[in-house]
Protein backbone atom coordinates (compact mmCIF):
# COMPACT_ATOMS: atom_id res chain seq x y z
CA UNK A 1 0.00 0.00 0.00
CA UNK A 2 1.66 3.14 -1.13
CA UNK A 3 0.36 6.03 0.95
CA UNK A 4 1.77 9.14 0.55
CA UNK A 5 4.28 8.89 -2.94
CA UNK A 6 4.88 12.86 -2.60
CA UNK A 7 7.70 14.30 -0.46
CA UNK A 8 7.93 11.07 1.76
CA UNK A 9 9.32 10.76 5.21
CA UNK A 10 9.82 7.73 5.24
CA UNK A 11 9.65 4.24 3.04
CA UNK A 12 9.52 0.98 4.64
CA UNK A 13 9.10 -2.28 3.07
CA UNK A 14 8.18 -6.09 4.10
CA UNK A 15 8.02 -9.28 2.98
CA UNK A 16 6.78 -12.66 3.67
CA UNK A 17 6.09 -15.51 1.10
CA UNK A 18 4.79 -14.18 -1.62
CA UNK A 19 3.10 -11.36 -0.11
CA UNK A 20 4.69 -7.87 0.28
CA UNK A 21 3.67 -4.51 2.21
CA UNK A 22 5.19 -0.92 0.91
CA UNK A 23 4.38 2.04 2.90
CA UNK A 24 5.81 5.87 1.87
CA UNK A 25 4.92 7.83 5.16
CA UNK A 26 4.13 11.23 6.31
CA UNK A 27 4.75 11.76 9.68
CA UNK A 28 1.75 13.41 11.64
CA UNK A 29 1.51 11.53 14.77
CA UNK A 30 4.96 9.98 16.67
CA UNK A 31 6.90 11.12 14.03
CA UNK A 32 10.42 9.63 15.63
CA UNK A 33 8.97 5.89 15.94
CA UNK A 34 6.08 5.78 14.23
CA UNK A 35 7.59 4.04 10.80
CA UNK A 36 5.60 1.28 8.77
CA UNK A 37 4.89 -1.35 8.30
CA UNK A 38 3.42 -1.08 12.04
CA UNK A 39 3.19 -4.61 13.62
CA UNK A 40 1.65 -6.50 16.98
CA UNK A 41 4.32 -8.02 19.84
CA UNK A 42 5.46 -10.83 17.95
CA UNK A 43 5.35 -9.16 14.38
CA UNK A 44 3.07 -12.04 13.03
CA UNK A 45 0.23 -9.56 12.46
CA UNK A 46 1.81 -6.64 9.97
CA UNK A 47 -0.07 -3.39 8.61
CA UNK A 48 0.78 -0.41 6.89
CA UNK A 49 -2.07 2.15 7.19
CA UNK A 50 -2.46 5.53 5.25
CA UNK A 51 -4.51 7.46 7.80
CA UNK A 52 -5.15 9.02 11.18
CA UNK A 53 -7.06 7.09 14.41
CA UNK A 54 -8.29 9.95 16.71
CA UNK A 55 -9.70 7.28 19.21
CA UNK A 56 -6.03 5.58 18.93
CA UNK A 57 -5.81 6.68 23.28
CA UNK A 58 -9.27 5.12 24.50
CA UNK A 59 -8.82 1.77 22.14
CA UNK A 60 -4.98 1.46 23.09
CA UNK A 61 -6.43 1.78 26.93
CA UNK A 62 -8.65 -0.91 26.55
CA UNK A 63 -6.12 -2.98 24.26
CA UNK A 64 -3.78 -2.87 27.28
CA UNK A 65 -6.09 -3.78 29.65
CA UNK A 66 -6.52 -6.81 27.15
CA UNK A 67 -2.67 -7.90 27.77
CA UNK A 68 -1.64 -6.14 24.86
CA UNK A 69 1.80 -4.05 24.42
CA UNK A 70 2.76 -1.57 22.41
CA UNK A 71 5.88 -0.67 20.60
CA UNK A 72 5.65 2.86 19.23
CA UNK A 73 3.17 5.68 19.96
CA UNK A 74 1.63 5.72 16.25
CA UNK A 75 -2.35 5.96 16.62
CA UNK A 76 -2.54 3.54 13.77
CA UNK A 77 -1.05 0.95 15.97
CA UNK A 78 -3.40 -0.23 17.44
CA UNK A 79 -5.28 -1.66 14.31
CA UNK A 80 -3.31 -4.92 14.30
CA UNK A 81 -4.07 -5.42 18.24
CA UNK A 82 -7.88 -5.03 17.42
CA UNK A 83 -7.16 -7.39 14.70
CA UNK A 84 -6.07 -9.98 16.72
CA UNK A 85 -8.76 -9.33 19.40
CA UNK A 86 -11.78 -9.19 17.44
CA UNK A 87 -10.62 -10.72 13.87
CA UNK A 88 -11.69 -9.29 10.78
CA UNK A 89 -14.91 -7.15 12.56
CA UNK A 90 -12.84 -4.62 14.53
CA UNK A 91 -13.21 -1.79 11.92
CA UNK A 92 -16.60 -0.26 12.63
CA UNK A 93 -14.77 0.56 16.40
CA UNK A 94 -12.00 2.92 14.06
CA UNK A 95 -13.26 6.74 14.77
CA UNK A 96 -10.59 8.18 11.91
CA UNK A 97 -10.09 7.99 8.37
CA UNK A 98 -7.77 5.55 6.71
CA UNK A 99 -7.28 3.08 4.00
CA UNK A 100 -5.16 0.02 5.02
CA UNK A 101 -3.44 -3.48 4.53
CA UNK A 102 -3.01 -6.03 7.24
CA UNK A 103 -1.21 -9.74 6.83
CA UNK A 104 -1.95 -12.14 9.07
CA UNK A 105 1.26 -14.44 8.51
CA UNK A 106 0.08 -17.25 11.20
CA UNK A 107 -2.79 -18.63 9.13
CA UNK A 108 -3.67 -19.45 5.43
CA UNK A 109 -6.43 -18.19 3.42
CA UNK A 110 -8.30 -20.02 0.70
CA UNK A 111 -5.35 -20.05 -1.69
CA UNK A 112 -2.79 -20.85 0.67
CA UNK A 113 -0.96 -17.76 1.50
CA UNK A 114 -1.34 -15.69 4.61
CA UNK A 115 -4.36 -14.31 5.70
CA UNK A 116 -4.44 -10.46 4.48
CA UNK A 117 -7.41 -7.80 4.49
CA UNK A 118 -7.47 -4.37 3.14
CA UNK A 119 -10.31 -1.75 4.63
CA UNK A 120 -11.09 2.00 3.47
CA UNK A 121 -12.84 4.89 5.78
CA UNK A 122 -16.53 5.07 5.66
CA UNK A 123 -16.74 8.12 3.31
CA UNK A 124 -13.41 7.54 1.36
CA UNK A 125 -11.41 10.46 2.51
CA UNK A 126 -8.79 8.44 2.01
CA UNK A 127 -7.72 6.99 -1.94
CA UNK A 128 -7.59 3.31 -2.12
CA UNK A 129 -7.57 0.93 -5.58
CA UNK A 130 -7.87 -2.67 -5.65
CA UNK A 131 -6.56 -4.43 -9.30
CA UNK A 132 -6.14 -7.89 -9.90
CA UNK A 133 -2.96 -9.11 -12.36
CA UNK A 134 -3.01 -11.87 -14.71
CA UNK A 135 -1.31 -14.33 -12.64
CA UNK A 136 -3.97 -13.89 -10.08
CA UNK A 137 -2.57 -11.80 -7.48
CA UNK A 138 -4.13 -9.16 -6.15
CA UNK A 139 -2.98 -5.24 -5.89
CA UNK A 140 -3.78 -2.65 -3.51
CA UNK A 141 -2.87 1.15 -3.52
CA UNK A 142 -3.96 4.20 -2.27
CA UNK A 143 -2.54 5.76 -6.07
CA UNK A 144 -3.57 4.40 -9.28
CA UNK A 145 -0.52 4.85 -10.80
CA UNK A 146 0.63 1.87 -8.53
CA UNK A 147 -1.41 -0.31 -10.12
CA UNK A 148 -1.93 0.52 -13.60
CA UNK A 149 0.96 -1.19 -15.16
CA UNK A 150 0.84 -4.20 -13.06
CA UNK A 151 -2.88 -5.35 -13.12
CA UNK A 152 -4.69 -6.51 -15.98
CA UNK A 153 -7.98 -4.66 -13.96
CA UNK A 154 -7.99 -2.24 -11.53
CA UNK A 155 -10.76 -0.52 -9.72
CA UNK A 156 -11.36 2.31 -6.71
CA UNK A 157 -11.71 0.24 -3.40
CA UNK A 158 -15.12 1.02 -2.36
CA UNK A 159 -15.54 3.39 0.69
CA UNK A 160 -16.50 2.23 4.24
CA UNK A 161 -15.85 -2.13 2.98
CA UNK A 162 -13.19 -4.23 3.67
CA UNK A 163 -12.08 -6.72 1.65
CA UNK A 164 -11.34 -10.39 2.40
CA UNK A 165 -8.16 -13.13 0.79
CA UNK A 166 -10.54 -15.64 2.82
CA UNK A 167 -13.65 -14.69 0.69
CA UNK A 168 -11.91 -13.03 -2.48
CA UNK A 169 -14.74 -10.28 -2.09
CA UNK A 170 -15.48 -7.18 -0.21
CA UNK A 171 -18.64 -6.49 2.41
CA UNK A 172 -19.82 -3.21 3.91
CA UNK A 173 -18.26 -2.74 7.59
CA UNK A 174 -20.38 0.95 7.58
CA UNK A 175 -24.13 0.40 7.74
CA UNK A 176 -25.98 3.78 9.25
CA UNK A 177 -29.79 4.06 8.90
CA UNK A 178 -29.06 6.80 6.40
CA UNK A 179 -26.83 4.50 3.94
CA UNK A 180 -29.46 2.41 1.80
CA UNK A 181 -27.83 0.24 -1.02
CA UNK A 182 -31.10 -0.22 -2.00
CA UNK A 183 -31.51 1.08 -6.38
CA UNK A 184 -34.82 1.66 -5.85
CA UNK A 185 -34.53 5.13 -4.21
CA UNK A 186 -38.13 5.46 -3.03
CA UNK A 187 -37.98 2.86 -0.47
CA UNK A 188 -35.06 4.94 1.36
CA UNK A 189 -36.47 6.17 4.27
CA UNK A 190 -36.58 10.04 5.19
CA UNK A 191 -35.17 10.94 8.22
CA UNK A 192 -37.36 12.39 11.23
CA UNK A 193 -35.40 13.58 14.13
CA UNK A 194 -36.26 17.15 15.09
CA UNK A 195 -33.26 19.77 14.23
CA UNK A 196 -31.57 20.19 17.41
CA UNK A 197 -29.12 23.30 16.70
CA UNK A 198 -27.32 23.11 20.32
CA UNK A 199 -26.91 19.22 19.17
CA UNK A 200 -25.50 20.36 15.52
CA UNK A 201 -22.88 22.26 16.89
CA UNK A 202 -21.63 20.58 19.71
CA UNK A 203 -21.08 17.83 17.29
CA UNK A 204 -19.13 19.63 15.21
CA UNK A 205 -16.95 20.72 17.35
CA UNK A 206 -16.47 17.29 18.62
CA UNK A 207 -15.32 16.33 14.86
CA UNK A 208 -12.87 19.44 15.08
CA UNK A 209 -11.06 19.09 18.60
CA UNK A 210 -10.62 15.43 17.38
CA UNK A 211 -8.47 16.88 14.31
CA UNK A 212 -6.27 18.88 16.79
CA UNK A 213 -4.32 15.64 17.49
CA UNK A 214 -1.20 15.96 16.01
CA UNK A 215 2.73 15.97 17.02
CA UNK A 216 3.55 18.70 13.63
CA UNK A 217 3.15 21.67 12.88
CA UNK A 218 -0.30 22.89 11.39
CA UNK A 219 -3.32 25.41 9.95
CA UNK A 220 -6.13 25.64 8.83
CA UNK A 221 -7.33 26.60 4.88
CA UNK A 222 -9.27 29.53 5.27
CA UNK A 223 -11.35 30.62 1.92
CA UNK A 224 -13.93 33.04 3.71
CA UNK A 225 -16.78 31.19 3.01
CA UNK A 226 -19.10 29.46 5.86
CA UNK A 227 -17.41 25.90 5.91
CA UNK A 228 -13.82 26.65 5.90
CA UNK A 229 -14.57 29.51 8.66
CA UNK A 230 -16.38 27.33 10.97
CA UNK A 231 -13.36 25.21 10.88
CA UNK A 232 -11.53 28.22 11.68
CA UNK A 233 -13.44 29.52 14.60
CA UNK A 234 -13.98 26.25 16.30
CA UNK A 235 -9.92 25.19 15.97
CA UNK A 236 -9.67 29.18 17.31
CA UNK A 237 -12.18 28.68 20.21
CA UNK A 238 -10.64 24.94 21.62
CA UNK A 239 -6.81 25.38 20.55
CA UNK A 240 -5.47 26.60 24.07
CA UNK A 241 -6.81 23.54 25.75
CA UNK A 242 -4.69 20.93 23.18
CA UNK A 243 -1.83 19.48 24.01
CA UNK A 244 -1.06 20.43 20.23
CA UNK A 245 -1.03 24.24 21.51
CA UNK A 246 1.47 23.41 24.04
CA UNK A 247 3.81 22.43 21.18
CA UNK A 248 3.29 24.99 18.75
CA UNK A 249 1.66 27.84 20.21
CA UNK A 250 -2.04 29.66 20.48
CA UNK A 251 -2.14 31.43 17.58
CA UNK A 252 -4.13 29.30 14.56
CA UNK A 253 -2.01 29.39 11.09
CA UNK A 254 -4.46 30.12 8.15
CA UNK A 255 -4.06 29.82 4.47
CA UNK A 256 -5.71 31.07 1.61
CA UNK A 257 -5.48 30.90 -2.02
CA UNK A 258 -6.86 32.76 -4.98
CA UNK A 259 -6.53 35.50 -8.26
CA UNK A 260 -5.79 38.61 -7.16
CA UNK A 261 -8.86 41.18 -6.30
CA UNK A 262 -10.65 37.74 -5.87
CA UNK A 263 -13.68 37.14 -3.32
CA UNK A 264 -11.92 34.58 -1.12
CA UNK A 265 -8.91 36.65 -0.61
CA UNK A 266 -10.79 38.99 0.78
CA UNK A 267 -13.27 37.30 2.55
CA UNK A 268 -10.40 34.94 3.95
CA UNK A 269 -8.40 38.34 4.93
CA UNK A 270 -11.86 39.59 6.80
CA UNK A 271 -12.20 36.06 8.56
CA UNK A 272 -8.84 36.08 9.76
CA UNK A 273 -8.50 39.19 11.30
CA UNK A 274 -11.76 38.79 13.24
CA UNK A 275 -10.65 35.69 14.54
CA UNK A 276 -7.00 36.73 14.98
CA UNK A 277 -5.09 33.85 12.75
CA UNK A 278 -1.49 34.08 11.57
CA UNK A 279 -2.94 34.49 7.80
CA UNK A 280 -1.11 33.24 5.09
CA UNK A 281 -2.44 34.65 1.66
CA UNK A 282 -1.12 32.77 -1.61
CA UNK A 283 -1.89 34.93 -4.95
CA UNK A 284 -1.63 32.74 -8.26
CA UNK A 285 -2.41 33.88 -11.88
CA UNK A 286 -3.82 32.20 -14.69
CA UNK A 287 -0.95 30.98 -16.51
CA UNK A 288 0.36 30.01 -12.85
CA UNK A 289 -2.77 27.25 -13.26
CA UNK A 290 -2.38 26.28 -16.41
CA UNK A 291 1.09 25.57 -16.50
CA UNK A 292 0.48 23.41 -13.22
CA UNK A 293 -2.59 21.48 -15.02
CA UNK A 294 -0.37 18.12 -16.32
CA UNK A 295 1.01 17.92 -13.02
CA UNK A 296 -2.54 18.16 -11.21
CA UNK A 297 -4.41 15.32 -13.38
CA UNK A 298 -1.43 13.28 -12.89
CA UNK A 299 -1.54 13.45 -9.17
CA UNK A 300 -5.69 13.53 -9.01
CA UNK A 301 -6.40 10.79 -11.50
CA UNK A 302 -8.97 12.43 -12.58
CA UNK A 303 -10.76 14.08 -15.62
CA UNK A 304 -13.55 15.42 -14.02
CA UNK A 305 -14.08 19.27 -15.19
CA UNK A 306 -14.98 20.70 -11.63
CA UNK A 307 -12.52 18.64 -9.40
CA UNK A 308 -9.43 19.91 -11.72
CA UNK A 309 -10.79 23.14 -11.60
CA UNK A 310 -10.69 23.24 -7.77
CA UNK A 311 -8.20 20.81 -7.39
CA UNK A 312 -5.66 23.64 -9.38
CA UNK A 313 -5.21 26.10 -6.31
CA UNK A 314 -5.33 23.72 -3.81
CA UNK A 315 -2.65 22.37 -5.58
CA UNK A 316 0.03 25.38 -5.72
CA UNK A 317 -1.52 26.45 -2.25
CA UNK A 318 -0.23 23.35 -0.73
CA UNK A 319 3.42 23.81 -1.96
CA UNK A 320 3.44 27.18 -0.48
CA UNK A 321 2.53 25.80 2.91
CA UNK A 322 4.40 22.89 3.18
CA UNK A 323 7.44 24.83 1.99
CA UNK A 324 6.62 27.05 5.44
CA UNK A 325 6.96 23.52 7.20
CA UNK A 326 3.38 23.04 8.12
CA UNK A 327 2.34 19.12 7.32
CA UNK A 328 -1.50 19.05 8.72
CA UNK A 329 -4.22 21.46 7.89
CA UNK A 330 -8.25 20.92 8.76
CA UNK A 331 -10.50 21.97 5.57
CA UNK A 332 -14.04 22.24 5.19
CA UNK A 333 -14.99 19.03 2.30
CA UNK A 334 -18.44 17.57 3.06
CA UNK A 335 -20.59 20.24 4.05
CA UNK A 336 -22.27 21.28 1.29
CA UNK A 337 -23.27 17.64 0.55
CA UNK A 338 -24.56 16.57 4.22
CA UNK A 339 -26.72 19.87 4.01
CA UNK A 340 -27.68 20.80 0.53
CA UNK A 341 -25.37 23.23 0.27
CA UNK A 342 -25.01 23.52 -3.43
CA UNK A 343 -27.00 26.71 -5.08
CA UNK A 344 -29.04 24.25 -7.18
CA UNK A 345 -30.21 22.77 -3.95
CA UNK A 346 -32.46 25.67 -3.88
CA UNK A 347 -34.76 23.64 -6.74
CA UNK A 348 -34.98 20.94 -4.60
CA UNK A 349 -38.93 20.11 -5.15
CA UNK A 350 -39.50 18.54 -1.56
CA UNK A 351 -37.84 17.07 1.04
CA UNK A 352 -37.81 13.16 0.10
CA UNK A 353 -35.73 14.41 -2.84
CA UNK A 354 -33.74 16.38 -1.39
CA UNK A 355 -32.97 13.62 1.11
CA UNK A 356 -32.05 11.43 -1.65
CA UNK A 357 -29.77 13.87 -3.57
CA UNK A 358 -27.77 14.50 -0.32
CA UNK A 359 -27.22 10.40 0.05
CA UNK A 360 -26.64 10.44 -3.57
CA UNK A 361 -23.78 13.34 -3.03
CA UNK A 362 -22.11 12.02 0.39
CA UNK A 363 -21.60 8.47 -1.30
CA UNK A 364 -19.98 9.96 -4.52
CA UNK A 365 -17.70 12.48 -1.76
CA UNK A 366 -14.74 9.93 -2.57
CA UNK A 367 -14.53 10.61 -6.52
CA UNK A 368 -14.93 14.51 -5.55
CA UNK A 369 -13.83 16.40 -3.08
CA UNK A 370 -12.02 13.80 -1.09
CA UNK A 371 -10.15 13.02 -3.60
CA UNK A 372 -9.01 16.78 -4.07
CA UNK A 373 -8.59 17.34 -0.86
CA UNK A 374 -6.05 14.48 -0.31
CA UNK A 375 -4.38 14.29 -3.40
CA UNK A 376 -3.90 18.14 -4.35
CA UNK A 377 -2.19 18.63 -0.62
CA UNK A 378 -0.55 15.07 -0.39
CA UNK A 379 1.00 15.49 -3.61
CA UNK A 380 3.36 18.09 -2.17
CA UNK A 381 3.46 15.91 1.78
CA UNK A 382 0.43 17.65 3.25
CA UNK A 383 -2.30 16.49 5.16
CA UNK A 384 -5.92 17.47 4.67
CA UNK A 385 -8.11 16.64 7.96
CA UNK A 386 -11.77 17.68 6.67
CA UNK A 387 -14.33 17.60 10.02
CA UNK A 388 -17.12 17.93 8.38
CA UNK A 389 -16.95 14.26 7.27
CA UNK A 390 -16.74 13.10 11.09
CA UNK A 391 -18.26 9.63 11.19
CA UNK A 392 -20.45 10.32 14.02
CA UNK A 393 -21.02 14.45 12.56
CA UNK A 394 -22.39 13.03 9.34
CA UNK A 395 -24.86 10.09 11.26
CA UNK A 396 -26.14 13.94 13.35
CA UNK A 397 -26.34 15.81 10.32
CA UNK A 398 -27.99 12.49 8.20
CA UNK A 399 -30.40 11.90 10.78
CA UNK A 400 -32.13 15.81 10.89
CA UNK A 401 -35.68 15.79 9.05
CA UNK A 402 -34.58 17.12 5.73
CA UNK A 403 -37.21 19.58 5.69
CA UNK A 404 -35.14 22.00 7.61
CA UNK A 405 -32.22 21.57 5.18
CA UNK A 406 -35.46 23.10 2.37
CA UNK A 407 -34.43 26.72 1.35
CA UNK A 408 -37.26 28.48 1.85
CA UNK A 409 -36.96 32.71 1.75
CA UNK A 410 -40.15 33.65 3.38
CA UNK A 411 -38.94 31.59 6.53
CA UNK A 412 -35.39 33.26 6.37
CA UNK A 413 -33.77 29.82 5.90
CA UNK A 414 -31.12 29.87 3.00
CA UNK A 415 -29.00 26.78 1.85
CA UNK A 416 -27.59 25.20 4.73
CA UNK A 417 -29.60 27.57 6.89
CA UNK A 418 -29.92 24.63 9.48
CA UNK A 419 -25.61 24.87 10.16
CA UNK A 420 -25.58 28.71 9.85
CA UNK A 421 -28.60 28.72 12.41
CA UNK A 422 -26.26 26.42 14.73
CA UNK A 423 -23.89 28.71 15.23
CA UNK A 424 -25.31 32.13 15.13
CA UNK A 425 -25.04 33.20 18.45
CA UNK A 426 -25.88 36.35 19.96
CA UNK A 427 -23.58 36.59 23.19
CA UNK A 428 -20.47 35.00 21.99
CA UNK A 429 -20.31 35.25 18.08
CA UNK A 430 -18.34 32.69 16.19
CA UNK A 431 -18.48 34.91 13.06
CA UNK A 432 -20.09 38.07 11.68
CA UNK A 433 -23.35 38.21 10.25
CA UNK A 434 -22.50 38.77 7.08
CA UNK A 435 -19.38 36.07 6.82
CA UNK A 436 -21.91 33.18 8.62
CA UNK A 437 -24.56 34.18 6.14
CA UNK A 438 -22.37 34.79 3.35
CA UNK A 439 -24.15 33.08 -0.08
CA UNK A 440 -22.33 29.59 -1.12
CA UNK A 441 -19.24 30.32 -3.39
CA UNK A 442 -17.71 27.06 -5.35
CA UNK A 443 -13.82 26.96 -4.66
CA UNK A 444 -12.95 27.32 -8.25
CA UNK A 445 -15.42 30.20 -8.22
CA UNK A 446 -14.19 32.03 -5.40
CA UNK A 447 -10.66 32.07 -6.18
CA UNK A 448 -11.81 34.69 -8.85
CA UNK A 449 -13.94 34.07 -11.69
CA UNK A 450 -11.52 34.49 -14.44
CA UNK A 451 -9.63 31.19 -13.65
CA UNK A 452 -12.62 29.18 -14.88
CA UNK A 453 -12.97 31.45 -17.97
CA UNK A 454 -8.97 31.50 -18.62
CA UNK A 455 -9.26 27.54 -18.18
CA UNK A 456 -11.74 27.31 -21.41
CA UNK A 457 -10.21 29.85 -22.94
CA UNK A 458 -7.18 27.83 -23.04
CA UNK A 459 -8.80 24.34 -23.99
CA UNK A 460 -10.23 26.19 -26.81
CA UNK A 461 -6.50 27.05 -28.02
CA UNK A 462 -5.53 23.57 -27.63
CA UNK A 463 -8.80 21.84 -29.00
CA UNK A 464 -10.53 22.63 -32.06
CA UNK A 465 -14.42 22.39 -33.12
CA UNK A 466 -13.59 19.06 -35.74
CA UNK A 467 -12.29 17.44 -32.36
CA UNK A 468 -15.32 17.85 -30.01
CA UNK A 469 -17.65 16.90 -32.74
CA UNK A 470 -15.68 13.39 -33.29
CA UNK A 471 -15.25 13.36 -29.57
CA UNK A 472 -17.86 10.13 -29.09
CA UNK A 473 -15.18 7.90 -31.73
CA UNK A 474 -12.10 8.96 -29.96
CA UNK A 475 -13.55 8.89 -26.38
CA UNK A 476 -16.65 6.99 -26.24
CA UNK A 477 -16.99 6.35 -22.70
CA UNK A 478 -17.77 9.23 -20.76
CA UNK A 479 -17.88 11.79 -24.16
CA UNK A 480 -16.57 15.21 -23.33
CA UNK A 481 -19.06 17.32 -24.13
CA UNK A 482 -16.99 20.72 -23.83
CA UNK A 483 -13.20 21.70 -25.44
CA UNK A 484 -12.22 22.01 -21.49
CA UNK A 485 -13.46 18.85 -20.49
CA UNK A 486 -11.95 17.05 -23.82
CA UNK A 487 -8.74 18.96 -23.13
CA UNK A 488 -8.04 17.27 -19.72
CA UNK A 489 -9.56 13.99 -20.71
CA UNK A 490 -6.05 14.17 -23.94
CA UNK A 491 -3.73 14.83 -20.74
CA UNK A 492 -5.31 12.10 -18.65
CA UNK A 493 -5.57 9.24 -21.31
CA UNK A 494 -1.76 10.21 -21.76
CA UNK A 495 -0.65 9.29 -17.97
CA UNK A 496 -3.69 6.53 -17.71
CA UNK A 497 -4.36 4.65 -20.95
CA UNK A 498 -6.02 1.81 -19.37
CA UNK A 499 -9.82 1.54 -19.66
CA UNK A 500 -9.81 0.51 -16.10
CA UNK A 501 -8.85 3.84 -15.62
CA UNK A 502 -10.77 5.59 -17.59
CA UNK A 503 -13.70 3.81 -16.08
CA UNK A 504 -12.84 5.07 -12.49
CA UNK A 505 -13.54 8.29 -13.10
CA UNK A 506 -17.40 9.89 -13.22
CA UNK A 507 -19.48 11.04 -15.86
CA UNK A 508 -22.90 12.28 -16.98
CA UNK A 509 -24.83 15.64 -16.87
CA UNK A 510 -24.33 18.11 -14.22
CA UNK A 511 -25.06 21.78 -13.30
CA UNK A 512 -23.53 23.35 -10.19
CA UNK A 513 -21.98 20.22 -8.91
CA UNK A 514 -25.34 18.33 -9.26
CA UNK A 515 -25.80 15.06 -9.92
CA UNK A 516 -27.79 13.87 -12.81
CA UNK A 517 -31.14 13.05 -11.41
CA UNK A 518 -30.80 16.37 -10.06
CA UNK A 519 -30.94 17.95 -13.25
CA UNK A 520 -34.75 17.09 -13.40
CA UNK A 521 -35.59 19.54 -10.73
CA UNK A 522 -35.40 22.53 -13.27
CA UNK A 523 -35.96 22.41 -17.10
CA UNK A 524 -33.55 25.25 -18.07
CA UNK A 525 -30.65 23.34 -16.65
CA UNK A 526 -30.35 21.06 -19.18
CA UNK A 527 -29.65 23.29 -21.92
CA UNK A 528 -26.67 24.74 -19.40
CA UNK A 529 -24.44 21.81 -17.95
CA UNK A 530 -22.04 23.62 -16.76
CA UNK A 531 -20.27 22.46 -12.93
CA UNK A 532 -19.46 26.19 -11.91
CA UNK A 533 -22.25 27.43 -9.70
CA UNK A 534 -22.81 30.15 -11.70
CA UNK A 535 -24.71 28.15 -13.81
CA UNK A 536 -27.21 27.80 -11.59
CA UNK A 537 -29.92 29.95 -13.22
CA UNK A 538 -31.41 32.40 -11.06
CA UNK A 539 -29.72 31.38 -7.63
CA UNK A 540 -25.90 32.60 -8.19
CA UNK A 541 -26.32 36.04 -5.81
CA UNK A 542 -29.81 36.44 -6.47
CA UNK A 543 -31.78 33.51 -5.10
CA UNK A 544 -33.74 35.57 -2.76
CA UNK A 545 -35.01 38.08 -5.44
CA UNK A 546 -38.09 38.04 -7.22
CA UNK A 547 -37.88 37.94 -10.90
CA UNK A 548 -34.34 39.63 -10.31
CA UNK A 549 -36.10 42.61 -7.91
CA UNK A 550 -33.71 43.46 -5.40
CA UNK A 551 -37.23 44.84 -3.50
CA UNK A 552 -38.52 41.39 -3.14
CA UNK A 553 -35.97 39.97 -0.69
CA UNK A 554 -37.46 38.44 2.04
CA UNK A 555 -36.76 40.81 5.43
CA UNK A 556 -36.24 37.66 7.29
CA UNK A 557 -33.58 36.68 4.81
CA UNK A 558 -32.17 40.45 4.93
CA UNK A 559 -32.03 40.39 8.68
CA UNK A 560 -30.57 37.33 9.16
CA UNK A 561 -27.74 37.61 6.67
CA UNK A 562 -26.70 41.42 8.29
CA UNK A 563 -27.49 43.02 4.85
CA UNK A 564 -29.53 43.01 2.19
CA UNK A 565 -27.79 40.08 -0.95
CA UNK A 566 -25.94 42.13 -4.00
CA UNK A 567 -27.78 42.04 -7.09
CA UNK A 568 -27.01 40.66 -10.25
CA UNK A 569 -28.39 40.45 -14.03
CA UNK A 570 -27.77 37.39 -15.55
CA UNK A 571 -26.68 37.00 -18.78
CA UNK A 572 -26.45 33.82 -21.08
CA UNK A 573 -25.42 31.16 -20.73
CA UNK A 574 -25.98 31.44 -16.96
CA UNK A 575 -22.85 33.71 -16.13
CA UNK A 576 -23.76 35.49 -13.01
CA UNK A 577 -22.03 39.55 -13.56
CA UNK A 578 -22.18 41.53 -10.67
CA UNK A 579 -24.47 44.74 -11.00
Amino acid sequence: ILAVLGCADWSGLRQVGDCYLSHQRLAIIDPASGDQPLYNEDQSVVVAVNGEIYNHLDLRSRLAGAGHSFRTGSDCEVIAHLYEEHGEEFVDMLDGVFSFVLLDTRHGDRAGSSFFMAARDAIGVTPLYIGWGVDGSVWISSEMKALHDECEHFEIFPPGHLYSSNTGGFSRWYNPPWYDDDDDEEAVVTPSVPYDPLALRKAFEKAVVKRLMTDVPFGVLLSGGLDSSLVATVAVRHLARTEAARRWGTKLHSFCVGLEGSPDLKAAREVAEYLGTLHHEFHFTVQDGIDAIEDVIYHTETYDVTTIRASTPMFLMSRKIKSLGVKMVISGEGSDELFGGYLYFHKAPNKEELHRETCRKVKALHQYDCLRANKATSAWGLEARVPFLDKEFINAAMSIDPEWKMVQPDLGRIEKWVLRKAFDDEEQPFLPKHILYRQKEQFSDGVGYSWIDGLKAHATSNVTDKMLSNAKFIFPHNTPTTKEAYYYRMVFERFFPQKSAILTVPGGPSVACSTAKAIEWDAQWSGNLDPSGRAALGVHLAAYEHQHDPEHVPAAIAAGSGKKPRTIRVAPPGVAIEG
